[in-house]
């Protein structure tokens, strides 16, 4: 069978399958099955699949039509222009996690960032390796996920510059920081039912909910995030985009000074931005 005619053949059996984007699912899973970079695969359509290749992109279009995520079954995902390790112990990056990204970074360089609730480490390494000069901690509760992050920080060079913590918020962590990034399960219990199969079934669900309101996680890190900023850092926190109000709220209660609600690139609420001030008592 030739890669083409393959292609074809998984492409229709991911449409018949309800999958959207099957054409591109298809031709991401045919490059990892054939061992070419997904931008060239378009010159290797009239290859012939070996007996392994075809193996083993006949087991990974079986896995996307029992709806896991391709960034799941290849083992990655591309954000802001990197490549990052994923795998059942950590959250499948979005890409509205982004625009949390692009708004840290049009803050000045901090010295010291803290991400609580890392995961796969894409918001530290990806803000450590945008500031060089920048050192991290990111945490997590998971030491499956933590290991996730690490390979990802060493695998961008940033390695030296980020620790790693296992702990539940701010309970193991010590000093104080010039900015506090977090990207908390926010999704309410009442709300898992109707995710899709491929965020439900293959995200580790305490990445993804609070099981309770959704709220949860913002009242413990604006709880804790003062005793943790320097005078006048900042806080940046990714949102459901139905918890601006709320979660602004949290932060202003909490201390927080020009607080703001940001939105993606849908127009909805999806960032929430703090500073600490300089003069709180």
């Amino acid at each position: 069978m030739s890669a083409q005619a393959a292609l074809i053949a998984a492409t229709r059996a991911l449409q018949a399958a309800g999958i959207e984007g099957a054409a591109g699912d298809a031709r991401a899973l045919l490059a990892v099955a054939m061992e070419v970079p997904r931008d060239r695969l378009t010159l290797h359509l009239g290859d012939d699949l070996g007996a392994a290749a075809v193996a083993r992109f006949d087991k990974m279009v079986a896995r996307r039509m029992a709806r896991e995520p391709v960034a799941k079954i290849i083992g990655r995902r591309a954000f802001w222009g990197r490549s990052f390790e994923v795998t059942a112990d950590v959250l499948d990056p979005r890409p509205e996690t982004e625009c949390l990204i692009a708004e840290a970074l049009r803050g000045p360089a901090p010295a010291r960032l803290l991400d609580l609730g890392t995961g796969s480490g894409i918001i530290a390494v990806t803000l450590l390796a945008e500031w060089p000069e920048a050192r991290g901690v990111a945490t997590d509760i998971s030491a499956a996920a933590l290991a996730v992050a690490e390979r990802n920080a060493g695998r961008h060079g940033v390695g030296a510059r980020l620790d790693l913590c296992l702990t539940d918020w701010f309970a193991q962590v010590t000093g104080v920081f010039d900015l506090i990034v977090s990207n908390p399960p926010y999704i309410a219990a009442d709300e898992m039912p109707g995710l899709s199969a491929e965020v439900r079934d293959h995200d580790p669900e305490g990445a993804l909910t609070d099981g309770g309101d959704g709220i949860s996680a913002y009242r413990a890190i604006a709880s804790g995030a003062g005793a943790h900023l320097c005078p006048d850092g900042r806080i940046a926190l990714e949102i459901g985009w139905q918890q601006g109000a709320q979660v602004r709220d949290i932060l202003i209660r909490a201390g927080f000074a020009e607080v703001g609600v940001l939105p993606d690139l849908d127009g909805r609420d999806r960032v929430i931005i703090g500073r600490w001030p300089v003069d709180i008592g």
